[in-house]
């Protein structure tokens, strides 16, 4: 109607500051899953075809810091091997609304039990994929179905290799895998202008928090004190 917005007057700035300084701003976050992390739920996952695939969502999600919805909009034709890694297109993300689409390179991995090009490409061999939906899923007699998995498929399988792998499945979901990225490269002394071309984060200030994170223990004083 062409109105003024009400949230900008003075009495509802305000009430939000009131509010704030009573409950509190701190957010309450699911942890980041990392390296360590990521390895023990490759080791539990199953060994039949759903293990294939789950290995190669949640590596595939974690070395190119995908978000929930991005890691399961894959389709075959935005993924490319090459002697160097994996390739990947995203035609469209949260910060992308518009569909201009971005190019993310996920490296080959030093281990093959854990290398994120590898357990793509063997889950495509294993589940006999030409086209369409790259991760979908798999009914009870492990046939590979056309339906895509969605973004809560993710978070209910990360969580399940979480509790496997003996970690608390309660404090982890679908963007620990995205969160673990950011923070394990940040831990091992990656730039913020590395981790935001593989994360595509617009804003330095929420890269900044997970180096933040992953900073609190290498660049610690109390370490310095000879206790």
């Amino acid at each position: 109607m062409g109105c003024d917005s009400p949230t900008s007057t003075g009495i509802v700035r305000n009430t939000l500051k009131g509010i704030k300084r009573t409950m509190g701003t701190a957010q309450t976050q699911k942890l980041p899953a990392l390296t360590a992390d990521i390895r023990a739920m490759v080791a539990a996952t199953d060994a039949e075809l759903i293990g294939v695939r789950d290995r190669a969502l949640i590596l595939l999600g974690f070395a190119g810091a995908f978000r929930r919805a991005e890691v399961v909009g894959l389709g075959l034709d935005d993924c490319v091997f090459s002697k160097d890694g994996l390739t990947v297109t995203l035609r469209r993300s949260k910060t992308d609304q518009n569909g201009e689409g971005r190019k993310i390179g996920v490296p080959y991995g030093s281990n093959p039990e854990t290398c994120p090009v590898r357990s793509v490409q063997f889950w495509l061999e294993q589940a006999a994929l030409t086209n369409g939906p790259l991760f979908r899923s798999i009914n009870r007699h492990g046939r590979v179905q056309a339906r895509r998995l969605s973004s809560a498929d993710v978070a209910r399988i990360v969580k399940k290799l979480a509790e496997r792998a003996g970690l608390d499945a309660a404090s982890y979901a679908g963007h620990s895998l995205r969160a673990g990225h950011a923070t394990t490269a940040a831990i091992a002394g990656a730039s913020e202008r590395s981790i935001m071309n593989q994360t595509g984060h617009r804003s330095v200030q929420m890269v900044r928090r997970y180096i933040r994170d992953g900073s609190l223990f290498r660049e610690n004083s109390g370490g310095k004190l000879g206790l």
